[in-house]
């Protein structure tokens, strides 16, 4: 059953990125991170007094450091989305599997010492591999993009997976302290509307389109059923299989995205494009397996 959540939130992600990008003809992407924050307040605020989780917090810097970086890779995220073939922008953000796979081997240059007694870390290896793979994938993913003046947007997205890769991070960190996910989501979105919001007195406010606003209204709706859902799949999964599968299923939002991007907006994918995605799929895939085997229990992505 944790499968099919994991599916279904994977959906829903996807189907808000068709819906911000219908959206983007219409606001900026400050205006919709702000709306898309304040919908989530309002979810998330209703769903914490039905489990009669409290809203306060005795650590209020760590939840603003992950609104921050996550409203980083939001913004940049949607703008990826109004400037890129869906799959181009969803692919891009889901690379923080491989950055967090970058940052691990880093991580283990810096400490790793030549001697006896500190022997070159066993993971080393693959992980590197898996992180090259990962970052030639963009490179085909890009290529058509740069070659439609889109290169700007392209980075901008990779930076959305970079971000996504230091709000998982500190997702986990709350996750370690014993935070609710309601909570954590919840400081999420208020980041989310305070910055937006912020952002919004430089960027200017774009006239009201009228009915073509009700496209904001799902952007947070569904944003905040595949949290949800994500956070059900996880907790339905009591083994490290279980986890692992439910970790790499949500790759099948790329899946989505893809047939969204051809179906609904006619995006024409060329051959390199299809293969990139595929490598930054599977390195995804296998950084995601070899991290939970350096840091079993490893708790679950936000998007």
């Amino acid at each position: 059953m944790q499968a099919l959540w994991m599916v279904l939130a994977a959906f829903l992600f996807a189907s808000m990125g068709v819906c911000v990008k219908i959206a983007s003809a219409y606001f900026n992407a400050a205006e919709l991170v702000f709306y898309r924050g304040l919908i989530g307040m309002a979810i998330l605020w209703a769903l914490s007094r039905s489990q009669h989780i409290t809203l306060a917090t005795r650590y209020p810097g760590m939840h603003a450091w992950r609104s921050l970086v996550g409203v980083v890779s939001l913004g940049a995220w949607f703008y990826a989305i109004a400037h890129l073939p869906l799959a181009t922008a969803m692919t891009l953000n889901y690379m923080s599997s491989v950055w967090i796979a970058a940052f691990l081997v880093g991580g283990a240059l810096l400490a790793w010492r030549p001697s006896a007694a500190a022997p070159r870390p066993v993971l080393q290896g693959p992980l590197v591999l898996t992180v090259l793979t990962g970052f030639a994938g963009v490179v085909l993913m890009l290529r058509p993009s740069i070659e439609q003046n889109q290169m700007f947007a392209g980075l901008i997205g990779l930076m959305s997976g970079l971000t996504a890769a230091f709000a998982y991070m500190q997702v986990v960190a709350l996750s370690r302290i014993g935070e609710p996910e309601s909570r954590t989501v919840f400081y999420f979105a208020l980041g989310s509307a305070v910055a937006g919001g912020g952002a919004m007195l430089f960027t200017g406010v774009s006239a009201w389109p009228g009915w073509a606003a009700l496209w904001l209204l799902p952007i947070g709706v569904l944003a905040a059923g595949g949290q949800l859902c994500m956070t059900r799949a996880y907790a339905s999964a009591k083994t490290q299989r279980g986890t692992l599968v439910v970790a790499n299923l949500q790759y099948s939002g790329i899946v989505f995205a893809a047939l969204y991007s051809v179906l609904l907006f006619g995006d024409q994918i060329p051959p390199l494009g299809w293969l990139g995605m595929a490598l930054i799929v599977g390195s995804g895939i296998v950084a995601t397996i070899l991290r939970a085997r350096a840091v079993p229990g490893t708790p679950a992505e936000e998007h």
